[in-house]
């Protein structure tokens, strides 16, 4: 059954020229102003000097409308704007009339000095709204639909030009607090944080009383006892905790139905860090609330924390470490005029579609917006995590120097790969080497571009500018070296035959359209699939519907076989737990399933995709 869900695909040379052209921009507007100019508006800059044209009549200068109107029209990946580009007068009027059965939104890339987009509206499917724009002046306006960032198109106001898309930076980078011990208690509860620069605090969720949580640091294969308190607000209900990219039993892996922890109550989670018998590969993880149907508003209100397991023999292998090890945990969220979180959980069902995803207007790095860094001139070790509920960030450095990634989420990669740029999804991470040598009095932007890989059908990226790196000081004070080869990845008898397929894809019941895994809606206490304690198997993770997802497997240390029947690239040859699946993309992965029995889930990381059924459970059996 044909259903047109997903992020609409870049289906022409000019859609990837816009893409191209957009990611120019924001690092043109903000490393190089004049430059900006092309960038964004395809024109080359003008200067005051006068010409020595000798034309007899004046050319006539073009009247440019004062209203326009732009549809939404279905296609096969969601949407397009009909048409992409539109003029007008300054102090016009815009209209944009939704024509298909989901909602999009009408949002600027160019931002206020608030980091807010200079106009964001969402429109419901069928209905018509207008976008402020009277009050915009000469420029070239950039904007997508929020909600599938691949649908893109322009408005140029006037005279056109460019627009500065750089926030300002007031706020240092926070580093939550860190606990060492090897047994932790941390108190849920509600609290005011620092999220925005100026007005009020930010009501929020929080573990500890921060956002993120605090973040725990434990060296790989020491034992870590973590003792959670529930106080948070009665209304938030029962929670769980899951330590995403662990290895631990059934009963401390964040079941979504049983093991929780209820208001007033405290539960204490054994998370090893070993795995039959050896420490598990030291990375960023991180701990989350897994509660079933409402996993994307308590980590929207803010249950979120990052666990760096550590490895000390990294430091005399070479590699960066203590104020050169920087872990950067980038989600988004919007926020109302009084800085209180919006709730964007309240919307109506859809009997064509399920939700898409509840996506935030302004991005957050350690919890704050737009945060700089003042680093040395030296090698750093960033660990990126994308901890947002629906969005991909294309991560790119502002002056065009390049990743050294040397790890995923679940460890080091068996050799270091350099890459311009690295495209993650909802709980994907990635190890990487930031070089700043020779850099002294300059600043360098971390952002997101548009996503760059030309796969046609695949989601895009929230583009956006995400931090600033201030390069301070003469000279570095530690030397780096990178081994190779980098980490161990453990060699697996695999099997020829796939013992399991997982079809991620939509179905429909007399409820409506929704999420599903074989055709079938989340049931806790169904149990999809079976396998043997001390045994290998190979499975088969399969897209089959119109959006790109992104699956996370809990529990086992594990290697990507192949991907669309292909070895994967070089970035994808260590272990992982999460993946990203365009549409009719096809993953093979492979496990040994080790120490502990009991049920462990596969779902997508597109949090509300999880909470619409996109979720199943596996059990591991003497």
């Amino acid at each position: 059954m044909p259903v047109s869900l997903s992020m609409v695909a870049v289906s022409s040379a000019l859609a990837v020229l816009a893409a191209t052209t957009l990611a120019t921009a924001v690092w043109a507007a903000a490393v190089h102003p004049v430059a900006a100019t092309t960038a964004m508006t395809g024109r080359t800059a003008t200067t005051s000097e006068p010409t020595t044209a000798t034309t007899s009549e004046p050319t006539a200068t073009p009247t440019l409308p004062t209203s326009a109107t732009i549809t939404i029209e279905p296609a096969r990946f969601a949407g397009k704007f009909v048409p992409r580009n539109v003029s007008l007068a300054p102090g016009g009027t815009l209209q944009v009339t939704n024509n298909t059965t989901m909602k999009h939104s009408v949002t600027s890339v160019a931002i206020g000095t608030d980091g807010t987009p200079l106009f964001n509206v969402v429109i419901p499917p069928g209905a018509t709204r207008s976008v402020p724009v009277s009050a915009l002046t000469d420029g070239v306006y950039d904007f997508y639909c929020r909600f599938h960032p691949a649908m893109t198109g322009s408005l140029t106001i006037g005279t056109g030009g460019p627009v500065t898309t750089v926030p300002k930076f007031e706020q240092p980078l926070y580093q939550p607090p860190r606990l060492h011990g090897r047994h932790l208690r941390i108190v849920m509860r509600k609290a005011l944080v620092r999220v925005l620069p100026h007005g009020p605090r930010t009501p929020m969720w929080t573990y500890g009383g921060t956002f993120p949580g605090p973040t725990i640091v434990r060296p790989t294969g020491r034992d870590t006892r973590v003792t959670f308190v529930n106080r948070l607000p009665k209304a938030a209900g029962a929670v769980t905790i899951h330590q995403h990219g662990g290895h631990q039993a059934s009963r401390y892996d964040g079941q979504p139905a049983r093991y929780l922890i209820r208001h007033g109550q405290r539960r204490t989670y054994d998370w090893p860090l070993r795995d039959a018998g050896e420490p598990i590969p030291a990375s960023l993880r991180f701990y989350h609330d897994h509660r079933m149907m409402v996993t994307a508003r308590n980590n929207w209100r803010g249950l979120q924390g990052m666990f760096l397991t550590t490895d000390p023999s990294d430091a005399k292998r070479g590699l960066p470490t203590g104020r050169y090890d920087i872990p950067l945990a980038v989600t988004e969220r919007s926020f109302t005029k009084d800085n209180r979180l919006t709730n964007p959980f309240h919307h109506a069902m859809s009997m064509t579609d399920p939700p898409s995803g509840t996506v935030g207007s302004q991005v957050l790095v350690n919890g704050r917006f737009a945060p700089y860094k003042r680093v040395r001139p030296g090698i750093y070790r960033i660990r990126l995590l994308n901890t947002s509920l629906f969005s991909s960030y294309d991560f790119a450095l502002s002056d065009g120097r390049a990743f050294q990634q040397i790890g995923t989420g679940s460890g080091l990669l068996p050799h270091a790969v350099t890459r311009q740029d690295i495209l993650l999804g909802p709980a994907q991470r990635a190890d990487v080497l930031v070089d700043f040598r020779k850099l002294s009095g300059k600043s360098v932007l971390l952002q997101s571009i548009p996503r760059s890989d030309g796969v046609v059908g695949g989601s895009g990226s929230h583009v956006a500018v995400l931090m600033q790196f201030r390069v301070r000081g003469d000279k570095p004070v530690q030397h780096v070296h990178v081994p190779d080869p980098l980490g161990k990845v453990e060699h697996l008898r695999i099997p020829r035959k796939v013992a399991m397929t997982w079809d991620f894809g939509v179905s429909k019941d007399k409820h409506g359209a929704y999420w599903s895994i074989n055709g079938r809606r989340f049931n806790p206490r169904r149990v999809d699939h079976r396998v043997r304690l001390g045994t290998v198997e190979k499975w088969r993770i399969h897209n089959s519907s119109d959006m790109t997802h992104y699956v996370h497997l809990h529990e086992e240390e594990w290697l990507t076989v192949s991907r669309d029947g292909r070895r994967p690239p070089p970035w994808e040859r260590g272990y992982e737990d999460t993946w990203r699946l365009d549409p009719g993309e096809a993953v093979v992965v492979a496990a040994k399933f080790t120490d502990y029995t009991g049920d462990f889930m596969i779902h997508c990381h597109m949090l509300d995709h999880e909470d619409d059924s996109m979720m199943a459970t596996w059990r591991v059996v003497k």
